[in-house]
């Protein structure tokens, strides 16, 4: 078996340094059955500790998630602390999901934060994402860590690094950690050993004081009072949203929630789904099941770590639809400013967000309402970015991206299931109270500001090869953009990486104020758009599709949303040829 020097040289310092003999035995393992390729991606590269943090395959090896990768980025996130703040008692928070090893991750992670001196306040068992930014932020933390890897399947873990905001870092506060974690060259400049007087155990008073602070967000409690016996299904899919979903739609005054069973109990197999995650139709099937078999009027299923959520509604036709991020977060925030506008709340120092790739559909709304609306890069690192930055000067409602992440007030600094399943149950609640229901609220939706239909369409290119393909690919579309798309000519290519917006037909070129990401953006003359970008956190390459067109009346929406599919298809016919 022949492998690249390099390689051979990083699983030689793992076979002789000072690894653990489980890790030793697991490499060699695969030494003596000459599983090269498996070698290959476990050793090519060191697991790059990203913009968010960590997340990859768990097992032995520089490229995978295990003790020592967990250690080591812990380890420079230490150092960046220490640097940051000298002289300061410094204060971290860390959580974990219901993932296989996050819970062993957590602590060591808790182990190498301690011996560096620093303050641990520790879950003492697993908890929501969004639930460890607000801990941040409430106990004066200056930063967090979250062991998950989201809605990947079961073989994959993570490591979410947060800072003093509640919110991940960004720009300049990334790189330095990231430098910092890329400076630690031996295993042995990580300290494993725990000091336990630094690590504090928290849990049910930080819970309490997160649930009362979302109760108090409430917009129409006198709704939820009038349709308290709403019949909602809700599944944690395997994970941590079973700890305070139920409890946030309890203290919101839900008194009609049915648990799918099968899925309440944590469990980092994930037994009943392919993908824990809520926007895959498979993981949502037992949801739906109950929810025909009690006539639900609304279904939530949240992502182990619970920062993202499905729903499903009743169509007219008295079957369960599921609808996508855009619809739902177009929901939302329609329902946000109507019930605020309604309560004479809107005085103009209000403001939404969305994501690049989000439906321009919110923006749409937004101006309706006179409501200002930002526009940021994808990643809700950006959206706690500009909540912070303008905090105390405006006031944020509302906002979210398509990938089913949303956040309703200020309380914390990222995506948040269970603020978001508490405030979709109250949006049902509001157009039950009227007389209809959350799909005929989104009809009326289209009527009024035309039918918008977006798609995601992945491309998976797995391991050394895949990201040289993916590369490869960004390339081409950066140096020859296509002439028409769907039958529509190409005007605008929007280049988020060189920071440049290029006007096809005259060339023109103007500055976007974005910070650089690898991100490119097609828009056609007919309002079409396709932003094509490699994914940050698997091995993925996405495009995001959008077309839209007027909706006279509600009776024509089936007709109109056939002949905007058709329109995603051709759109990425003329992408691919």
């Amino acid at each position: 078996m022949q492998l690249e020097a390099a390689i051979q040289n990083t699983i030689n310092v793992w076979l002789n340094g000072n690894y653990d003999q489980q890790t030793k035995e697991e490499i060699q393992n695969l030494i003596t059955k000459e599983a090269s390729t498996e070698l290959t991606d476990a050793f090519y590269r060191n697991l790059e500790f990203g913009t968010g943090g960590l997340r990859g395959i768990m097992g032995a090896g520089s490229n995978r998630i295990n003790k020592y990768t967990i250690g080591t980025a812990t380890q420079g996130l230490s150092n960046y602390l220490l640097k940051k703040y000298p002289g300061e008692k410094i204060k971290v928070a860390i959580a974990h999901d219901s993932r296989n090893q996050s819970d062993f991750f957590a602590g060591i992670a808790a182990d190498v934060f301690s011996a560096n001196g620093i303050h641990v306040y520790f879950f003492s068992a697993l908890r929501p994402t969004p639930e460890l930014s607000f801990a941040i932020r409430e106990l004066g933390c200056r930063s967090g860590v979250m062991l998950t890897a989201s809605h990947n399947p079961k073989e994959y873990n993570g490591y979410k690094a947060y800072g003093a905001d509640g919110g991940q870092f960004t720009s300049p506060d990334d790189t330095m950690v990231m430098d910092e974690v890329a400076k630690i060259k031996n295993i042995d400049e990580v300290k494993f050993e725990r000091d336990a007087s630094n690590i504090e155990l928290i849990g049910e008073e930080i819970d309490q004081l997160y649930l009362d602070k979302i109760t108090e967000l409430s917009v129409s409690p006198e709704a939820i009072a009038r349709q308290k016996d709403l019949k909602i299904v809700y599944s944690p899919i395997h994970g941590t949203g079973i700890t305070l979903v139920p409890k946030a739609l309890a203290q919101f005054g839900f008194t009609n929630l049915t648990l799918v069973k099968e899925q309440s109990t944590p469990d980092g197999n994930f037994p009943t789904v392919v993908y824990p995650n809520p926007e895959e139709k498979e993981a949502m099937t037992l949801a739906l099941n109950k929810a025909k078999e009690i006539d639900a009027d609304l279904v939530l299923a949240t992502d182990p770590d619970a920062d993202r959520v499905g729903i499903a509604v009743k169509n007219n036709d008295g079957e369960f639809v599921l609808l996508n991020g855009n619809q739902t977060g177009s929901l939302l925030i329609n329902y946000l400013l109507t019930a605020w506008q309604e309560k004479g709340k809107l005085d103009g120092n209000q403001y939404i967000v969305k994501t690049i790739v989000t439906t321009n559909l919110v923006e749409e709304i937004a101006k309706s309402k006179n409501v200002e609306f930002f526009n940021t890069l994808t990643g809700f690192k950006y959206i706690g970015h500009l909540i912070t930055s303008l905090q105390g000067k405006k006031t944020f409602i509302g906002g979210g991206e398509e990938s089913y992440g949303y956040l309703i007030g200020e309380l914390v600094r990222d995506k948040d299931a269970i603020i978001s399943c508490a405030f979709i149950a109250e949006m049902t609640a509001f157009y039950k109270d009227k007389g209809s229901s959350l799909y005929n609220a989104m009809l009326d939706m289209y009527v009024e500001y035309g039918l918008y239909k977006e798609e995601l369409v992945s491309l998976t290119k797995k391991g050394k090869t895949g990201a040289e393909e993916i590369k490869a690919m960004m390339e081409k579309f950066r140096n020859n953009p296509p002439l028409t798309l769907g039958g529509s000519k190409v005007k605008t290519l929007k280049d988020y990486e060189l920071g440049i917006e290029t006007n096809l037909d005259t060339q023109e070129k103007t500055k976007l104020d974005f910070p650089k990401s690898d991100v490119l953006q097609f828009i056609t003359e007919d309002g079409s758009i396709v932003s094509a970008r490699p994914s940050g956190t698997e091995p993925k390459i996405k495009f995001y599709c959008s077309v839209n067109a007027p909706l006279a009346d509600k009776a024509q929406f089936k007709t109109v949303d056939a002949k905007l599919g058709d329109k995603i298809k051709s759109l990425m016919a003329d992408l691919q040829a």
